[in-house]
């Protein structure tokens, strides 16, 4: 039996059979294919009451927020329709070092355009990683799905903390105004469309979000099998979420669960990292200064790979509304 495992505290939460069904609200029944993401564009969004989300996030209160990789766990249950006993709890994974284990992933200075996005959810807070991508309204930010909606629910109290290191936060809190996820992954928490896009608001001297960190480029439709440089905030064991870190490697397909159309690359970031930037095609010393083309979704128990899903025309019609808001 293979199983599969969130980057959230090495909690199990990820099923290795389920086939989800569902898509976009007025589209067929049928599942989306994965081969290239193409399948039913169709946008989901919401407006945010930005009002003190910026002062919610006292530094007791980022230090305290739970990974949000948690939340993924919950949407493939919801989108499971084979196995459910094949979708784990509480379970420690064994993929994470203990202390003075090797990790695979590396040590980063801050970027200005990375950071970590604080959300809550119901009556809890959470903590995710995101980047600041290019846009027309120069306010776009690049999450993970399971960051931004579970359950039909949209995040509130949602912040974007760039270049985020060790408590400080250099740039600020950027709250968001809008939040943007494909249809597929609202109504079914399909993993194929695990991204999200937040529009964040300017900062108290009227900037927008791009005019003070810069942003990265996107690409969207590329060949599979690149090499990627991903990074993230990870702070379960034996990270502790306080500065960036990244892993590079080239990507290969999903086969335990083919029907995501997901890619993996070695990596043992752990939860907090979920929504953090791949980049393809960087030329820096640091890698982050290439085009984005996935987040970081999920990863296997005994299988120390991050997987991230495809950016085909569905995520790509999710970025164009946001990036037009």
């Amino acid at each position: 039996m293979t199983r599969t495992r969130s980057l959230a505290s090495g909690l199990l939460t990820f099923s290795a059979a389920a086939v989800l069904a569902f898509t976009s609200a007025g589209a067929a029944s049928a599942a989306p294919s994965p081969s290239d993401g193409k399948a039913n564009p169709s946008v989901a969004s919401v407006s945010v009451d930005a009002g003190g989300a910026a002062d919610y996030w006292t530094p007791e209160r980022m230090q305290g927020a739970v990974p949000g990789d948690t939340l993924a766990g919950k949407a493939l249950e919801r989108g499971n329709r084979t196995s459910p006993a094949l979708v784990e709890k509480g379970k420690p994974s064994s993929t994470k070092g203990t202390k003075g284990k090797p990790t695979i992933a590396q040590s980063e200075n801050p970027v200005s355009h990375i950071g970590k996005v604080f959300f809550t959810m119901g009556s809890t807070n959470y903590v995710c990683s995101g980047n600041a991508v290019t846009s027309g309204n120069r306010s776009t930010v690049a999450t993970a799905g399971h960051c931004v909606n579970e359950s039909g629910a949209y995040a509130t109290n949602f912040v974007f903390v760039p270049a985020y290191d060790n408590g400080a936060a250099p740039y600020g809190k950027w709250t968001a105004k809008g939040l943007y996820a494909p249809s597929q992954w609202v109504t079914g928490g399909d993993m194929t469309y695990d991204t999200a896009f937040a529009v964040v608001n300017p900062d108290s001297n009227g900037k927008l979000l791009t005019d003070v960190v810069g942003g990265s480029g996107t690409a969207f439709n590329q060949a599979r099998g690149l090499t990627y440089k991903a990074f993230g905030y990870p702070q379960a064991s034996p990270f502790n979420g306080t500065s960036l870190w990244s892993c590079t490697g080239k990507a290969t397909n999903d086969t335990n669960n083919p029907q995501f159309g997901t890619q993996g690359i070695p990596c043992d970031m752990t939860g907090g990292s979920s929504g953090g930037p791949w980049f393809i095609q960087t030329s820096s010393s640091t890698g982050s200064d290439g085009l984005q083309n996935s987040i970081n979704s999920y990863g296997y128990s005994g299988s120390a790979v991050m997987y991230g899903p495809y950016w085909g025309s569905v995520i790509e019609a999710t970025y164009t509304n946001a990036a037009a808001s």
